[in-house]
């Protein structure tokens, strides 16, 4: 498995992502009904909300996973933040960049992953709204704007400082 890139400003962009202040915060009931409502709009096992740090991802908001974080080496969204569009894996078994993740040939056993970036308004990538499935599948243009939109919302609840 090969590892990408770190993205540029790597260091300013882990900046943005702490003074979030969400990493290890406690499950929100609004975070969690995007990515319920994500699931069942894409017909999908899984969606989450994940914010990559230095060395993992962690998961803000999941349907259908048990884990809390993964480590950014394996970590799908890892790839996510190195653009500014949706990115999408039809077949991660098909795909030399996942066919040997342990995510791929062991549990979940992931097929399908899409992800949309969680672009602040200072351009950082802070993490992605994620879907996941273990059949391949593909995503209409239309979807991947919902996709898009939906992740967009995310930032904007990202960005809401409690009262």
């Amino acid at each position: 498995m090969k590892k990408p890139a770190l993205p540029p400003d790597e260091t300013l962009r882990l900046a943005a992502l702490h003074s979030l202040g969400v990493l290890d915060s406690p499950r929100e009931q609004r975070f969690d009904s995007y990515v319920a409502f994500a699931a069942k709009e894409f017909g999908v096992k899984t969606a989450a909300i994940s914010l990559i740090e230095a060395h993992r991802q962690w998961f803000k908001a999941s349907i259908g996973l048990d884990a809390c974080e993964t480590s950014r080496d394996v970590s799908f969204c890892t790839r996510t933040i190195l653009q500014a569009t949706p990115f999408v894996i039809e077949d991660a078994s098909q795909d030399e960049r996942f066919a040997d993740n342990p995510l791929v040939t062991g549990a979940p056993f992931i097929r399908f992953y899409a992800g949309a970036p969680l672009l602040l308004p200072s351009g950082f990538a802070v993490g992605a709204l994620c879907l996941i499935d273990t059949i391949p599948r593909r995503l209409t243009a239309v979807q991947l704007e919902t996709l898009t939109t939906l992740s967009r919302l995310v930032v904007d609840m990202l960005l809401e400082k409690p009262d």
